[in-house]
């Protein structure tokens, strides 16, 4: 099953345990604790990729529903799984399916919580996938998106000096990403808007990697990595600095 994410996927692989990797997933399992209804409730992580949030989540009560286009993420978010302890395995379950095609299985019931994270990047055009999200939350429900921050693009060449890939990033809605695949971005405004065309409204939102977006792809987790996430984990919940992160972790909820 082939998406516009599948010609990075081995980059993908690769930085997986890497320091950006772990600020991200980190983070992300940071705010989504001040925000998700308490366990036990099912939830839905569309995009679950390798697993990791939907494996945390699980191991923290929850029952999860992991949904991914990629064989190759799932087969490795598999093998995790079968590492994990019966009662978090009993928790989960993996399906191979595209975001939109899930959505319209008939007797689906709706999710206190549905995730996304990291897939509207990818997407051309979004609004299919967030009717689908919008469709898959039950009334009330809360909808986590990690998305691209499109007013910040030219913040990680403009700190690592590249002035050509600076210069052309203000005002742009794409980006060339680390992966090798050419991605779009979402301002926080158009995103809102979109949303509430979905009947979902944003209640909070966050930045992730203020701080460590520039890191080489390689750089491992340093001896230091409880303080560094703390003073993300405070940089992702306060202006000005949320605003110039490279992600953006948005909040909303269906309306009743």
């Amino acid at each position: 099953m082939s998406t516009a994410f599948t010609v990075g996927e081995q980059g993908w692989h690769a930085r997986l345990g890497k320091l950006r990797d772990v600020v991200r997933q980190e983070l992300v399992a940071r705010q989504l604790a001040r925000e998700l209804p308490a366990a036990p409730v099912p939830l839905i992580d569309l995009g679950c990729g390798q697993g990791t949030q939907a494996l945390r989540l699980a191991r923290a009560g929850y029952d999860v529903t992991g949904v991914d286009a990629s064989a190759s993420l799932l087969e490795r978010f598999g093998r995790d799984l079968a590492a994990a302890p019966a009662g978090v395995r009993g928790r989960v379950r993996a399906e191979h399916s595209l975001i939109e095609d899930y959505a319209e299985r008939p007797g689906l019931s709706p999710f206190p919580a549905v995730l996304c994270h990291g897939v509207l990047m990818y997407l051309a055009d979004p609004d299919p996938v967030l009717a689908a999200i919008a469709r898959l939350a039950s009334p009330g429900g809360v909808v986590s998106l990690l998305v691209r921050n499109g007013d910040a693009l030219a913040m990680r060449p403009g700190l690592m000096g590249d002035w050509a890939t600076c210069a052309g990033a203000f005002g742009a809605d794409h980006y060339d990403n680390r992966i090798g695949i050419s991605a779009r971005a979402d301002r926080l405004g158009d995103l809102t808007g979109r949303l509430a065309d979905c009947g979902l409204e944003v209640t909070a939102w966050y930045g992730v990697r203020v701080f460590t977006d520039t890191a080489a792809d390689d750089a491992a987790p340093p001896p230091d990595l409880a303080a560094l996430l703390d003073c993300e984990e405070r940089a992702g919940c306060t202006d000005p600095y949320r605003q110039v992160a490279a992600l953006l972790h948005v909040i909303a909820r269906r309306r009743r």
